[in-house]
Protein backbone atom coordinates (compact mmCIF):
# COMPACT_ATOMS: atom_id res chain seq x y z
CA UNK A 1 0.00 0.00 0.00
CA UNK A 2 0.89 3.67 -0.28
CA UNK A 3 0.90 5.04 3.27
CA UNK A 4 1.17 8.62 4.55
CA UNK A 5 2.67 9.19 8.00
CA UNK A 6 2.31 12.79 9.18
CA UNK A 7 4.85 13.65 11.85
CA UNK A 8 6.89 10.83 10.34
CA UNK A 9 10.25 12.25 11.46
CA UNK A 10 9.20 12.30 15.09
CA UNK A 11 9.85 9.72 17.80
CA UNK A 12 6.82 7.52 17.10
CA UNK A 13 6.53 8.45 13.44
CA UNK A 14 10.05 7.34 12.55
CA UNK A 15 9.53 3.94 14.18
CA UNK A 16 6.22 3.59 12.34
CA UNK A 17 7.80 4.51 8.97
CA UNK A 18 10.56 1.95 9.59
CA UNK A 19 8.07 -0.79 10.44
CA UNK A 20 5.82 -0.07 7.43
CA UNK A 21 8.80 -0.08 5.06
CA UNK A 22 9.84 -3.40 6.56
CA UNK A 23 6.43 -4.76 5.58
CA UNK A 24 6.97 -3.70 1.96
CA UNK A 25 4.76 -0.60 1.79
CA UNK A 26 5.50 2.67 0.02
CA UNK A 27 5.78 5.29 2.77
CA UNK A 28 5.42 9.06 2.48
CA UNK A 29 6.85 10.82 5.54
CA UNK A 30 5.40 14.31 6.00
CA UNK A 31 6.96 16.58 8.64
CA UNK A 32 7.61 20.29 9.24
CA UNK A 33 10.52 19.47 11.59
CA UNK A 34 9.21 21.59 14.46
CA UNK A 35 9.85 18.68 16.83
CA UNK A 36 10.79 15.94 14.34
CA UNK A 37 14.40 15.32 13.36
CA UNK A 38 16.11 14.19 10.17
CA UNK A 39 18.41 12.13 12.39
CA UNK A 40 15.42 9.88 13.11
CA UNK A 41 14.86 9.00 9.45
CA UNK A 42 18.26 9.48 7.83
CA UNK A 43 18.76 5.71 7.65
CA UNK A 44 15.54 5.42 5.60
CA UNK A 45 16.40 7.98 2.91
CA UNK A 46 18.16 5.46 0.66
CA UNK A 47 15.10 3.19 0.60
CA UNK A 48 13.41 3.63 -2.80
CA UNK A 49 10.02 3.06 -1.16
CA UNK A 50 10.51 6.00 1.21
CA UNK A 51 9.62 9.60 0.33
CA UNK A 52 10.15 12.64 2.56
CA UNK A 53 8.07 15.81 2.19
CA UNK A 54 8.71 18.89 4.31
CA UNK A 55 5.23 20.26 4.94
CA UNK A 56 2.99 21.61 7.71
CA UNK A 57 -0.42 19.92 7.82
CA UNK A 58 -2.03 23.22 8.82
CA UNK A 59 -1.67 23.94 5.07
CA UNK A 60 -3.60 21.75 2.60
CA UNK A 61 -1.75 19.18 0.51
CA UNK A 62 -2.91 16.87 -2.28
CA UNK A 63 -1.62 13.29 -2.23
CA UNK A 64 -2.92 9.92 -3.41
CA UNK A 65 -2.66 7.36 -0.61
CA UNK A 66 -4.39 4.27 0.78
CA UNK A 67 -3.73 4.87 4.48
CA UNK A 68 -3.08 7.96 6.60
CA UNK A 69 -1.49 7.80 10.05
CA UNK A 70 -1.92 11.29 11.55
CA UNK A 71 0.82 11.71 14.17
CA UNK A 72 1.63 15.37 13.47
CA UNK A 73 1.48 17.41 16.68
CA UNK A 74 4.02 18.42 19.34
CA UNK A 75 3.38 15.96 22.15
CA UNK A 76 5.43 17.14 25.12
CA UNK A 77 4.47 20.07 27.39
CA UNK A 78 7.72 21.92 26.58
CA UNK A 79 6.90 21.87 22.87
CA UNK A 80 3.12 22.22 22.80
CA UNK A 81 3.20 25.13 25.27
CA UNK A 82 5.93 26.93 23.27
CA UNK A 83 3.32 28.06 20.71
CA UNK A 84 -0.10 27.02 22.05
CA UNK A 85 -2.07 28.62 19.20
CA UNK A 86 0.00 26.67 16.68
CA UNK A 87 -0.63 23.49 18.70
CA UNK A 88 -4.40 24.01 18.43
CA UNK A 89 -4.11 24.75 14.71
CA UNK A 90 -2.15 21.55 14.14
CA UNK A 91 -4.75 19.44 15.95
CA UNK A 92 -7.81 21.13 14.42
CA UNK A 93 -6.91 22.58 11.02
CA UNK A 94 -4.43 19.78 10.40
CA UNK A 95 -7.09 17.19 11.25
CA UNK A 96 -9.57 18.87 8.87
CA UNK A 97 -6.98 18.79 6.06
CA UNK A 98 -6.13 15.13 6.63
CA UNK A 99 -9.79 14.12 6.87
CA UNK A 100 -10.50 16.06 3.69
CA UNK A 101 -7.77 14.08 1.95
CA UNK A 102 -9.08 10.79 3.35
CA UNK A 103 -12.59 11.67 2.14
CA UNK A 104 -11.37 12.64 -1.35
CA UNK A 105 -9.18 9.58 -2.03
CA UNK A 106 -11.22 7.15 0.13
CA UNK A 107 -8.24 6.38 2.38
CA UNK A 108 -8.50 4.92 5.85
CA UNK A 109 -7.20 7.36 8.46
CA UNK A 110 -5.88 6.72 11.97
CA UNK A 111 -5.66 9.54 14.48
CA UNK A 112 -2.92 9.32 17.11
CA UNK A 113 -4.93 10.72 19.99
CA UNK A 114 -3.70 10.78 23.56
CA UNK A 115 -4.40 9.83 27.16
CA UNK A 116 -4.48 13.60 27.77
CA UNK A 117 -8.09 13.58 26.56
CA UNK A 118 -8.84 12.16 30.03
CA UNK A 119 -7.19 15.18 31.72
CA UNK A 120 -6.53 14.72 35.43
CA UNK A 121 -8.75 11.63 35.67
CA UNK A 122 -11.27 10.96 38.42
CA UNK A 123 -11.68 7.38 37.18
CA UNK A 124 -8.77 4.96 37.56
CA UNK A 125 -7.66 3.14 35.49
CA UNK A 126 -9.02 5.03 32.49
CA UNK A 127 -11.46 3.27 30.18
CA UNK A 128 -12.49 4.49 26.74
CA UNK A 129 -16.02 5.36 27.85
CA UNK A 130 -14.70 7.88 30.43
CA UNK A 131 -15.29 11.44 29.16
CA UNK A 132 -12.42 12.99 31.07
CA UNK A 133 -11.73 15.77 33.58
CA UNK A 134 -10.02 18.50 31.55
CA UNK A 135 -9.33 22.15 32.34
CA UNK A 136 -10.39 24.00 29.14
CA UNK A 137 -8.48 27.20 29.98
CA UNK A 138 -5.25 25.86 31.53
CA UNK A 139 -1.74 25.88 30.11
CA UNK A 140 -2.12 22.28 28.89
CA UNK A 141 -5.51 22.79 27.25
CA UNK A 142 -4.06 23.74 23.83
CA UNK A 143 -2.99 20.10 23.57
CA UNK A 144 -5.71 18.38 25.61
CA UNK A 145 -8.64 20.18 24.00
CA UNK A 146 -7.01 20.20 20.57
CA UNK A 147 -6.80 16.42 20.64
CA UNK A 148 -10.38 16.17 21.93
CA UNK A 149 -11.62 18.31 19.03
CA UNK A 150 -9.59 16.16 16.63
CA UNK A 151 -11.49 13.10 17.89
CA UNK A 152 -14.75 15.02 17.43
CA UNK A 153 -13.81 15.81 13.83
CA UNK A 154 -12.91 12.17 13.18
CA UNK A 155 -16.30 10.99 14.41
CA UNK A 156 -18.23 13.70 12.54
CA UNK A 157 -16.47 13.02 9.22
CA UNK A 158 -17.21 9.33 9.80
CA UNK A 159 -20.91 9.90 10.56
CA UNK A 160 -21.50 12.65 8.00
CA UNK A 161 -19.25 11.57 5.13
CA UNK A 162 -18.60 7.88 5.74
CA UNK A 163 -14.84 8.37 6.15
CA UNK A 164 -13.10 5.15 7.27
CA UNK A 165 -11.53 6.12 10.60
CA UNK A 166 -9.55 4.64 13.49
CA UNK A 167 -8.78 6.39 16.81
CA UNK A 168 -6.07 5.30 19.24
CA UNK A 169 -5.41 6.99 22.58
CA UNK A 170 -1.69 6.75 23.27
CA UNK A 171 -0.41 6.63 26.84
CA UNK A 172 3.18 7.42 27.90
CA UNK A 173 5.57 5.81 25.41
CA UNK A 174 9.37 5.66 25.55
CA UNK A 175 12.32 4.23 23.66
CA UNK A 176 15.18 5.15 21.32
CA UNK A 177 14.78 8.39 19.32
CA UNK A 178 12.94 10.25 22.05
CA UNK A 179 13.85 13.93 21.81
CA UNK A 180 16.44 14.94 24.38
CA UNK A 181 14.91 18.36 25.06
CA UNK A 182 11.24 17.53 25.32
CA UNK A 183 10.98 17.63 29.10
CA UNK A 184 9.50 14.14 29.39
CA UNK A 185 10.12 12.01 32.44
CA UNK A 186 12.03 9.20 30.69
CA UNK A 187 14.44 11.33 28.66
CA UNK A 188 14.91 13.83 31.51
CA UNK A 189 15.73 11.19 34.10
CA UNK A 190 18.02 9.16 31.81
CA UNK A 191 20.01 12.20 30.64
CA UNK A 192 20.37 13.49 34.22
CA UNK A 193 21.47 10.03 35.37
CA UNK A 194 23.99 9.57 32.54
CA UNK A 195 25.55 12.94 33.41
CA UNK A 196 25.44 12.25 37.17
CA UNK A 197 23.27 15.35 37.62
CA UNK A 198 20.52 15.77 40.21
CA UNK A 199 17.35 13.96 39.10
CA UNK A 200 14.43 16.37 39.43
CA UNK A 201 11.17 14.83 40.65
CA UNK A 202 8.18 17.16 40.67
CA UNK A 203 5.93 17.03 43.73
CA UNK A 204 6.67 14.23 46.20
CA UNK A 205 7.02 11.66 43.42
CA UNK A 206 3.88 9.78 44.43
CA UNK A 207 2.08 10.60 41.16
CA UNK A 208 1.97 7.56 38.89
CA UNK A 209 2.62 6.86 35.23
CA UNK A 210 2.65 3.74 33.09
CA UNK A 211 5.26 3.47 30.34
CA UNK A 212 4.89 1.53 27.08
CA UNK A 213 7.90 0.65 24.93
CA UNK A 214 7.78 2.07 21.41
CA UNK A 215 7.79 -1.23 19.50
CA UNK A 216 4.75 -2.43 21.47
CA UNK A 217 2.93 0.83 20.75
CA UNK A 218 3.65 0.66 17.00
CA UNK A 219 2.36 -2.93 16.91
CA UNK A 220 -0.89 -1.76 18.50
CA UNK A 221 -1.30 1.11 16.03
CA UNK A 222 -0.83 -1.14 13.01
CA UNK A 223 -3.23 -3.74 14.39
CA UNK A 224 -5.81 -1.00 14.91
CA UNK A 225 -5.36 0.42 11.41
CA UNK A 226 -5.64 -2.99 9.74
CA UNK A 227 -8.43 -4.54 11.85
CA UNK A 228 -11.17 -5.65 9.48
CA UNK A 229 -13.95 -5.93 12.06
CA UNK A 230 -15.21 -2.38 11.60
CA UNK A 231 -13.84 -1.39 15.02
CA UNK A 232 -13.06 2.35 14.84
CA UNK A 233 -12.23 3.03 18.49
CA UNK A 234 -11.28 4.96 20.39
CA UNK A 235 -8.99 2.39 21.96
CA UNK A 236 -6.35 2.83 24.67
CA UNK A 237 -2.79 1.79 23.80
CA UNK A 238 -0.33 1.76 26.67
CA UNK A 239 1.20 -0.35 29.39
CA UNK A 240 -1.07 -1.00 32.40
CA UNK A 241 1.89 -1.59 34.76
CA UNK A 242 1.91 1.48 37.00
CA UNK A 243 4.93 3.04 38.72
CA UNK A 244 5.27 6.10 40.90
CA UNK A 245 7.57 8.79 39.49
CA UNK A 246 9.89 8.31 42.48
CA UNK A 247 10.09 4.53 41.87
CA UNK A 248 10.81 5.26 38.24
CA UNK A 249 13.66 7.66 39.07
CA UNK A 250 15.18 5.05 41.37
CA UNK A 251 15.00 2.38 38.62
CA UNK A 252 16.89 4.62 36.20
CA UNK A 253 19.62 5.40 38.75
CA UNK A 254 20.08 1.65 39.23
CA UNK A 255 20.03 0.76 35.51
CA UNK A 256 22.54 3.47 34.55
CA UNK A 257 24.77 2.95 37.60
CA UNK A 258 24.52 6.69 38.18
CA UNK A 259 25.82 8.70 41.12
CA UNK A 260 22.87 11.09 40.79
CA UNK A 261 20.78 12.02 43.79
CA UNK A 262 17.05 12.67 43.60
CA UNK A 263 15.73 16.17 44.39
CA UNK A 264 12.13 17.40 44.61
CA UNK A 265 10.55 20.47 42.97
CA UNK A 266 6.99 21.94 42.97
CA UNK A 267 4.36 20.15 40.84
CA UNK A 268 3.40 21.98 37.59
CA UNK A 269 -0.17 23.22 37.03
CA UNK A 270 -2.73 20.56 36.02
CA UNK A 271 -0.16 17.75 36.18
CA UNK A 272 -2.18 14.49 36.37
CA UNK A 273 -1.84 12.63 39.68
CA UNK A 274 -2.25 9.21 38.16
CA UNK A 275 -2.34 7.80 34.68
CA UNK A 276 -2.87 4.16 33.74
CA UNK A 277 -4.78 2.69 30.81
CA UNK A 278 -7.37 -0.02 30.96
CA UNK A 279 -6.36 -1.97 27.84
CA UNK A 280 -8.99 -4.72 28.02
CA UNK A 281 -10.68 -3.33 24.88
CA UNK A 282 -7.40 -3.50 22.91
CA UNK A 283 -6.97 -7.10 24.09
CA UNK A 284 -10.52 -8.01 23.10
CA UNK A 285 -10.65 -6.23 19.72
CA UNK A 286 -7.02 -6.35 18.57
CA UNK A 287 -5.49 -9.23 20.51
CA UNK A 288 -2.88 -6.71 21.67
CA UNK A 289 -0.92 -6.26 24.84
CA UNK A 290 2.59 -4.96 25.60
CA UNK A 291 5.40 -7.50 25.81
CA UNK A 292 8.50 -5.41 26.67
CA UNK A 293 9.36 -5.31 30.38
CA UNK A 294 10.31 -1.95 31.86
CA UNK A 295 13.87 -2.82 32.91
CA UNK A 296 14.83 -4.08 29.42
CA UNK A 297 13.14 -1.18 27.67
CA UNK A 298 14.82 1.39 29.91
CA UNK A 299 18.21 -0.25 29.35
CA UNK A 300 17.78 -0.04 25.56
CA UNK A 301 16.67 3.60 25.83
CA UNK A 302 19.58 4.50 28.13
CA UNK A 303 22.00 2.78 25.73
CA UNK A 304 20.61 4.89 22.87
CA UNK A 305 21.14 8.16 24.77
CA UNK A 306 24.59 7.07 25.94
CA UNK A 307 25.62 6.28 22.35
CA UNK A 308 24.38 9.70 21.16
CA UNK A 309 26.27 11.56 23.86
CA UNK A 310 29.46 9.60 23.10
CA UNK A 311 29.20 10.73 19.46
CA UNK A 312 29.04 14.32 20.73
Amino acid sequence: MRILVTGGAGFLGSHLCERLLGEGHDVICLDNFFTGSKDNIIHLLDNHRFELIRHDIVEPILLEVDRIYNLACPASPVHYQYNPVKTVKTSVMGMINMLGMAKRVKARILQASTSEVYGDPQVHPQTEDYWGHVNPIGIRSCYDEGKRVAETLMMDYHRQNGVDIRIVRIFNTYGPRMAENDGRVVSNFILQALNNQEITVFGDGSQTRSFCYVSDLIEGMIRMMENQQGFIGPVNLGNPVENSILEFAEKIVTITGSASRIVFKPLPQDDPKQRRPDISLAGEKLGWQPTMDLATGLKQTADYFAARSSRG
